[in-house]
Formats: structure tokens, sequence, C-alpha cells
């Protein structure tokens, strides 16, 4: 019998999988005093039987050693540790398909948090349905628990052999060590992880060539899906419209502003996407209200909800039109499109208080803080997260969600005497009122008209406006190009979850523009 350490390593390395459930003491005391143990006592019988069995050794199997009064616990003991190490392996699967997804290098697909308070429990129905057709041809496929065996010793030795090249590196870009510490590293225990690497290599056509053919598929998978999102990138970036193209359209020009909030959704982090110059040229009216949001991945865990919009203004405050970026971590919880349009509301207020008070001071300063010449020419104003600032005008915020009052200050100063209040309702009962102090100062009735706009026009209806996008590779683009663009990206498009099912908009309120992209 095969003395298969490459097991050992699979059960250790199953249990880490399951960080986002366990604490990281409770996993090391767990392995410290039970799993290793009990490991070390398990290939010790193994090896006493076959050192008095060994003229047997090429029909030995585990459960011959075992003695015969505890054969029957032992495989009980065996099916409950393969669920237990089977449920972390899927746990870390899902944790990885949820951050390769955030990164933009996977395609899109359902994520369901199954807690309230722990973000890392996570279920992906789509690949939970594709590990369990996976495990069923594997067993059907191979039917040898030698073959199935092979392929998972090959998976588990470019496993470890992969995580300590990683791991050289963390020790010199995170933990910054010298390179040297590094170089021995990886010479001590790659050189170790070599030897089991290579000879797993020798089974490869004994069943070990599966998982390097499933990891293959899945390198294109996310080389394609990454490289296909890239592209589109830049075609956005290169053929956004200027500001002044947005601010000559105008009644002249047959274009009309119509009441409501247009949230238009680009991956642009500055100019007009040309999705919307695509729109305004076929629908020759856009909102009152406009709102360019970019939804952003940051490399972090979490980003603070006082920190996660950044807003700024697109042209002159005539314009009513905005930017924002809102960022998420890559375990946050996105919104539902009811909260995120609360909270988009309410930020563009605080925004809009924090822009006034902010040009107010800087006229009394002499205008120091001034857009500088290049933010004036570009019409692209500095962006401000206002989740955290106080001002020295002061607003107050009320939102009423069911017809239950919430007080949100919003980072500002309690008024006593409250003046002008704008009240508005939507369908699903939420009422939001502001109410500012009540002065003759021309700033003030600026901000008090631009709030109203802004109210007015979300109880008028949001609107939220999306691309749906073609990528095409352009000709003369060679024939590997063409076969990951045309067919496979696109492929993959319509089958994963689109951008209004992500963002979870709903149908009654989408409006989606056909776009072309020439790659």
């Amino acid at each position: 019998m095969r003395f298969d350490l490459s097991t050992a390593l699979a059960g250790s390395e199953a249990m880490f999988a399951d960080l986002g459930h366990f604490s990281y003491h409770a996993i090391q005391i767990a392995f410290t005093f039970l799993v290793y143990p009990a490991l070390i006592l398990a290939y010790m019988g193994q090896a006493a039987y076959l050192s008095k069995n060994h003229q047997n050794v090429d029909h030995i199997s585990y459960y011959v050693s075992v003695p015969e009064s505890l054969r029957w616990p032992v495989l009980a003991i065996a099916i409950l540790a393969s669920v237990v190490g089977s449920q972390a392996i899927i746990s870390g699967t899902f944790s990885i398909i949820n951050q390769s997804q955030s990164l933009g290098c996977f395609p899109r697909v359902k994520v369901v948090h199954t807690s309230d308070k722990i973000h890392g429990q996570i279920y992906i129905p789509e690949i939970n349905w594709i590990l369990m057709i996976l495990c069923i041809a594997v067993t059907i496929g191979f039917r040898d628990i030698k073959h199935m065996g092979n392929a998972s010793g090959l998976a588990v030795m470019a496993v470890m052999l992969v995580t300590t090249c990683l791991t050289s590196l963390v020790i010199i870009l995170c933990w910054h060590k010298p390179p040297v510490i590094a170089l021995c590293f990886l010479l001590f225990f790659g050189s170790i992880e070599l030897l089991y690497f290579s000879a797993s290599l020798v089974k490869f056509l004994e069943g070990a060539w599966l998982p390097i053919l499933l990891a293959l598929f899945l390198l294109t998978i996310m080389f394609v899906w990454h490289y296909a999102t890239i592209k589109k990138y830049e075609y956005d970036l290169h053929n956004k419209v200027s500001l002044e193209w947005l601010l000559a359209l105008g009644p002249t020009l047959g274009i009309c502003r119509v009441p409501g909030i247009g949230l238009v959704f680009t991956d642009l982090t500055s100019g007009i996407p040309a999705n919307f110059s695509r729109f305004v040229t076929n629908l020759p009216a856009f909102h009152r209200v406009l709102v360019f949001v970019c939804v952003k991945s940051v490399p972090v865990p979490f980003v603070p909800p006082a920190e996660r919009y950044l807003l700024g203004r697109v042209g002159p405050p005539s314009l009513r039109a905005y930017r924002c970026i809102v960022r998420y971590g890559y375990r946050d919880v996105h919104q539902d499109v009811d909260s995120f349009e609360s909270d988009l509301v309410k930020r563009l207020a605080d925004f809009i208080h924090y822009d006034w008070c902010r040009s107010q001071t800087s006229t009394d300063r002499g205008n120091e803080d001034q857009p500088s010449a290049s933010e004036r020419s570009s019409g692209e104003h500095r962006l401000a997260v206002v989740g955290n600032m106080d001002f020295s005008r002061s607003l107050v915020f009320e939102v009423d969600e069911n017809m239950q009052q919430e007080s949100v200050s919003c980072g500002f100063q309690t008024v006593e005497s409250i003046g002008d209040i704008i009240e508005m309702s939507t369908p699903k009962e939420r009422r939001v009122r502001f109410a500012i102090e009540d002065t003759e100062d021309p700033t003030d009735i600026q901000m008090r008209q631009e709030l109203e706009d802004l109210m007015a026009a979300q109880q008028s209806g949001t609107a939220f406006i999306l691309g749906h996008s073609h990528v095409k590779a352009k000709q003369g683009s060679s024939f590997l190009k063409r076969i990951a663009v045309n067919f496979a990206y696109n492929f993959l498009r319509r089958n994963c979850r689109g951008p209004d099912v992500v963002l979870k908009v709903p149908p009654a309120s989408l409006l989606e523009v056909g776009m072309v992209y020439v790659v």
C-alpha cells in the first residue's frame, strides 16, 4: 500500500479554509491536540501492520489494517471527517470565487450572505451545482479510488508549491524582510515540495491529469473575462464625451430636461461615458438631476459607510449634474436598491451643503481654495467624502421609512429655528425632509433651491441607466483574440448575472443603452 502523505496535508489545509467560521487559535489548538495526534497514530498503525504483512502489500488497503471490531466505527468516523473536509473545501471555494469576482477576475455570480453578523459566511448556488456535477462526473468516470487519489495528490502538492512561492513574495513585499530570507525559505520548503510534486507527476496518465485540466479551464475563463473587461474600460476611457458637449445640450437643440433622477452607471471616474451620449442621441431628453455613478471594488475587506461615497459636481451648479463613486470592499454586502437610493440622496444633500459652505468660505478667504484652472476647464471638480464632516451652517435631515420617524444627523449641528421644509413621499412611504436656517443670504437661497430640486426629482422617480454591451474584436486581430472576445467572452457575459441583477435594479426603473465595443 502506498504511504500517501498528501492525504494528511489536504486535511490540514482544509481546516484553514474554515478561518471564516472559526478563529485562528481555535484551529491551531484543534490541529495540535486532536488532529495531529490522531493522524500520527493512524499512520503508526498502518506502518505496524505493513511490517507484519508486507508480503501482501500490493493488495492491502486502509481498512484491512483496521481490526475487525473497529472497522465500522472507523468507517463512520471517516464519513464524518469527509463531510467536514468537503464542507471546508466548498466554503474556501465560495470565498475565492467571491473575491475574484470583486476584483473583476471572474464572471458575475449570485452571492448569498447566510449570516447577518459574519460576512465571511456566503453561499454561491451556481458554484455549488458545478461542484456537485464535477464530483459525480469524477466518481463515475474514474470508478477507482487509486486514480482519484492520484488526482488529489497532484492538486495538493501543486497548491503547496504555489503557496510557498507566494509566501516568499509576502516575506519581501508585506513583511519587508531581506530577500535572502525569502530565498532560503523558498529553497528549503520548495525543494521538498518539488520532490513530492515530481512524484505525483509520474502518475499523470493515471488520473493526475484531471486537476491540471480543471486548472487550465478556470485559468482560461478568468483570463478571458479579465482581458475583455480591461479592454472595455480602455474603450470607454478613449471614447468618453467632453463636458462641453453636455453643456451645449439645451432647448435650442431639441433637448429637454424631464423630472426625476437619472443614475448613469459607468466604470469611468471622470468624463461623460459614451453610453450616455448614445442615450441622448436616440432619446433627446435627460433627467432634471443627473448622477454619474461608478461602483468600485477596492482591495480591502470593508469600507466604512461614512467613507463609501465620493461626491463631486459635473459642470456648474445650475446643471444639476453630479459624480458619485461608491466603494465596496470585497467582503462588503451590497445594498438593495431602496436603501442605496435613499442613502445616495442623503449623501447628495450633504455634499450640496458642504459645497456651498466651501464656496462661501473660499470667497471669504479671497478665493484661495477655488478650483484650479485645469478643473474649471474640464468641468470636473474635486470629489469629497462628506460622511464625517461638520459645517458651520446647520442642516437637519430626517427620513421616514414606512411611517416610522428616524432622525439622521449626518454630522451637522442641530438647529433650533427650522425654516423651509422640503417634504416628499415615495410609493413605499419613504419621506425625506430637509430643514435649513431661514436667511436672506444669496448662497443659502441657492442651496435651498438646489435641495428643493433634488427632493422634487426624487419624488418624480429614479431611473437607472445601464449600458448593454456587446464586445467585438477589431479587424486584423489574431485568431485567438477573435475566439476569446467574440465567442468566449460574449458567451460568458450572456450566461452570467447581468449588471442590473448585481446592482439589484428593479426592471420598472431600468433603461438599457446598447453599446458595441470594438477592442
